[in-house]
């Protein structure tokens, strides 16, 4: 079965942020790194639920799992939730930031 994968405005807006902050500093990488990032999101559109659970699943109000992209000290998760064919890409979170709290998700745009 293959899943349609959506970004939400808030995930794409996390996206930009990590990409400009990285093009700052490296452009090359940032290229690199975004091209990385759009093609690990894209194999969600295969067997997303092999992806863990993510730490925040119990307090959102579905399942959401997350996929874990970067190396190093570059590492993000990509926190997404599945209805039905379609996998919605919800938030970006660098490996060094704290977990989603009910207050982040109160305050979210990523609201689907």
């Amino acid at each position: 079965m293959t899943f349609q994968v959506e970004i939400t405005p808030i995930a794409e807006a996390q996206i930009e942020q990590a990409y400009q902050w990285y093009r700052e500093r490296n452009p090359q990488f940032a290229d690199s790194w975004f091209r990385g990032l759009m093609n690990a999101i894209a194999t969600l559109q295969k067997k997303p639920r092999r992806c863990t659970l993510a730490v925040e699943h119990e307090i959102f109000p579905e399942e959401l799992r997350q996929l874990i992209y970067g190396k190093s000290k570059n590492i993000y998760r990509v926190l997404f939730t599945i209805r039905e064919t379609t996998v919605y890409v919800l938030y970006l979170r660098h490996s060094a930031q704290a977990p989603l709290t009910l207050d982040d998700l109160d305050n979210s745009e990523g609201k689907i």
